[in-house]
């Protein structure tokens, strides 16, 4: 072929593709629906534009992964609890609704359009760390999540145990972001935690209401029937909520016979939920906070409502929507709010929360150092001779538990060595001074729970007082 034939199928080509680019838009804009057609005809328009993006897009681009794109963006119209889920991510929502997963242990909602922490799980790496309910999530690893899905944030939150994750957040009256270097596990929610307390009072710490909640309290309550004890605490701070029949299982340990929560439906009569319980046996006070969402606040409104019990705390969260899970053929799944709940009194609950009939502040967990603690991030072994910051985090928490490390100033010298080796004595691991990942690991934890065993709890210190003076 010769120079000029060449040159001038090359222009025809060219010519031809332009064309269809040109008209590409054209055919768009000619298809675009106007208001009032038919949903059959918004589909062939979505179809074209799947299409488009096809055929035109400048990189290449998965058919399944824009088909997907646009069956979220139904939901994304909708509130922050509304999801559809492919098949491999309701896999993940599925592990973590049956209560065991691998991740950090912390369950977030949207409020106020930013992902926010409602509760860190008890004895977590969340927890552990000092993450807190209310603190707003912005980075993961080197992600700002800020504009990003909760679902993808929470699937970037939970992995492989074993796995680190780096998690950004912004906490009321702190100027900029703070950092958690956190290792994920594999969790196993139990639930429910329980003890008698000094004066013969039982107190039930009730985290998540899974699938096994209204087991465990049952478990728990018949272990203080054994002693006797009538005088009963039900702690719901930060718990995040759960499963509808839990909280009304639990509710109905309590509440005397009649509605425990009325769930309207836009296109169903109201369904009522109710407790069977005719003679109720307990004196209860149930502690709330801003933590406490959806179904622990169907139990805490059903107490209220009820005069069952006193409500001591802070407001709670104020989520008073359910989701149902409806699987689909194609093997995902639509997490959809069907309805609102109300109280016994039709109380409505969502964006509003309960206030408790005793309002009591909490001081936030404070050691001596307070916000100069400085960090420890387990990200090197420390010994003698070695500076840092990290140094001078092991050497605050040592000091305020009472090890005595010697000058706090970020120097590795003898007597943290000591002070160290006395920790690792105490805690149950070879005590020979040198601050390696698992010591560092022990420290964080250790310290935490010192801390939160050394702030008072005027909450709790209320409750034990009402149930006394009711005696």
């Amino acid at each position: 072929m010769t120079k000029r034939k060449t040159t001038l199928v090359t222009t025809l080509v060219l010519a031809v593709l332009m064309a269809a680019l040109t008209l590409a838009p054209a055919a768009l804009a000619a298809q675009e629906p106007q208001p009032g057609k038919s949903l059959e005809e918004q589909m062939d328009f979505l179809e074209l534009l799947i299409k488009a993006v096809d055929g035109l897009y400048y990189e290449d681009v998965d058919i399944q992964d824009l088909i997907d794109g646009a069956y979220k963006g139904v939901f994304n119209k909708l509130d922050p609890y509304s999801v559809y889920y492919t098949e491999e991510e309701y896999e993940e929502f599925d592990l973590e609704v049956t209560g065991t997963f691998s991740g950090i242990g912390v369950q977030i909602a949207v409020r106020d359009g930013h992902i926010t922490v409602i509760a860190p799980l008890d004895d977590t790496p969340a927890h552990r760390a000092g993450i807190r309910a209310g603190d707003r999530i912005v980075f993961v690893d080197d992600t700002d999540v800020r504009e990003i899905s909760i679902d993808k944030v929470a699937r970037m939150l939970r992995g492989e145990a074993g796995t680190k994750v780096r998690v950004g957040i912004l906490r009321e009256g702190q100027p900029a972001v703070i950092y958690f270097e956190l290792t994920r596990e594999t969790i196993e929610v139990n639930p429910v935690k329980y003890e008698v307390l000094e004066g013969g009072i039982g107190y039930i710490r009730l985290s998540e209401f899974n699938e096994h909640a209204g087991q465990h309290v049952d478990e728990a309550l018949a272990h203080f029937d054994g002693l006797g004890i009538r005088d009963i605490i039900l702690d719901l701070r930060d718990n995040p909520g759960g499963m509808v029949d839990q909280s009304v299982k639990v509710a109905s340990k309590f509440v005397p016979e009649g509605p425990v929560v009325h769930i309207d439906r836009r296109t169903a009569p109201r369904q009522t939920l109710n407790s069977d319980l005719k003679n109720p046996k307990y004196n209860l006070v149930v502690l709330v906070n801003g933590g406490s969402a959806s179904a622990s606040e169907i139990v805490a409104g059903a107490v209220q409502d009820t005069g069952a019990g006193t409500l001591i705390g802070t407001q709670t969260f104020g989520k008073g929507t359910v989701q149902q899970v409806l699987p689909l053929k194609n093997g995902s799944r639509i997490k959809l709010t069907i309805a609102k709940y109300l109280t016994p009194n039709d109380r409505v609950i969502d964006g509003v929360g309960i206030t408790p009939d005793i309002v009591v502040e909490n001081p936030a967990p404070e050691g001596k150092y307070g916000q100069d603690l400085a960090p420890v991030k387990g990200d090197r072994k420390l010994s003698v001779n070695m500076v840092g910051l990290d140094v001078l985090g092991a050497e605050q928490r040592l000091d305020e538990m009472g090890y005595g490390p010697g000058e706090v100033d970020g120097v590795f010298d003898t007597a943290l060595e000591q002070a160290v080796a006395r920790f690792q004595s105490d805690t149950g691991l070879y005590p020979y001074g040198v601050l390696d990942f698992t010591t560092q690991k022990r420290l964080l934890a250790e310290h935490r729970l010192y801390i939160e065993k050394n702030t008072p709890d005027l909450q709790l210190e209320k409750a034990v007082e009402i149930l006394k003076s009711k005696r």
